[in-house]
C-alpha cells in the first residue's frame, strides 16, 4: 500500500475535515497512532496547514465516507491518474544509436590496455553487454576484421574519471600496483677515476751544480754564560835566574 507524499499534512487535513478514527488515519497515512491524536489534540504539526488527498487525487470522498460509516474499513489509495514510471532495473548503460558502432573498437581498447578490468566494469563503463564483449576477446565478433582498438574517452562512450576510477578498483581488487619506473641508462659511460699525477720534488742544489764548491762548514761556538764565575788564571812558574 502506497502512502500519501506528505502524511503529517494530510493526516491534519483528515483530523480536520472527517470524522475517520486515529487508526484509519495512522493506516492511510502511515504512521504511528499516538502521533495522529498528538496531532489532533495540537501537541504535533502546530500551524501545519493540511494537504487534501481528495485534490491530490490520492484519495476520493466516496471512500472517505465509507470508512467513515465503518470504523473497521481501511482507507484504499485512489488509483494514480498519471503513471508513475517503473525504476530503471540494473544493467548495460545506455548508449545512443550513434555511437554503437564504435563500442567494439573501444571494448577492444579497454582489452588490450587494461586486462585487469572485469567484463562487469566494461559493460558498465561502454554500455555493453557481457556476450558483446567475449566475441570480442574470441575475435568472433561479426566485424572482428575491421575492429580497431579506439580509446573510449576520445569516442565519448565514457569519461576519464568513471574510467580511472574502473580501472583503480581494479587493481586494488586483484592487487596490483604500477610498476615503478627504471630511470633510463645513459649510453654515455662515466669517465674512469684517473689519480693525479705526483708533485715533483723540489731539486737541490747539489743536483743543479755538482762541480760548484762546497761552503766551509762553520763550527759552533759554545755559548758563553755572562753571568758565569771566571774561571782561575793558570798557574805561573817562575824560573830560577
Amino acid at each position: 500500500m502506497s502512502h500519501p507524499l506528505m502524511p503529517k499534512a494530510t493526516a491534519v487535513w483528515l483530523v480536520e475535515n472527517s470524522t475517520l478514527t486515529f487508526e484509519q488515519i495512522a493506516s492511510f497515512c502511515g504512521i504511528h497512532q499516538l502521533e495522529v491524536q498528538a496531532i489532533a489534540d495540537g501537541d504535533v504539526a502546530i500551524g501545519m496547514q493540511g494537504l487534501d488527498p481528495v485534490a491530490n487525487g490520492e484519495l476520493t470522498q466516496e471512500e472517505i465516507d465509507r470508512c467513515a460509516a465503518d470504523p473497521d474499513a481501511r482507507l484504499v489509495p485512489a488509483k494514480p491518474r498519471v503513471e508513475v514510471p517503473k525504476a530503471r532495473k540494473k544493467g548495460a548503460r545506455y548508449t545512443p544509436v550513434s555511437k554503437r558502432q564504435d563500442r567494439p573498437d573501444a571494448i577492444s581498447w579497454l582489452l588490450k590496455n587494461y586486462p585487469e578490468l572485469s567484463d562487469a566494469q566494461v559493460s558498465r563503463l561502454i554500455g555493453t553487454t557481457k556476450p558483446t564483449i567475449n566475441s570480442v576477446r574470441e575475435r568472433t565478433h561479426w566485424n572482428a576484421q575491421n575492429i580497431k582498438p579506439q580509446n573510449p574517452v576520445t569516442l565519448g562512450l565514457c569519461t576519464t574519471e568513471n574510467l580511472e576510477k574502473q580501472v583503480a578498483v581494479a587493481r586494488a581488487r586483484a592487487g596490483t600496483v604500477h610498476a615503478p619506473r627504471a630511470e633510463p641508462v645513459s649510453s654515455v659511460q662515466p669517465a674512469a677515476s684517473v689519480r693525479p699525477a705526483p708533485k715533483p720534488e723540489p731539486l737541490s742544489a747539489e743536483t743543479l751544480f755538482p762541480n760548484a764548491p762546497k761552503p766551509e762548514e762553520k763550527k759552533e761556538e759554545p755559548l758563553v754564560d755572562p753571568f758565569a764565575p771566571a774561571a782561575p788564571a793558570p798557574e805561573t812558574t817562575k824560573t830560577p835566574e
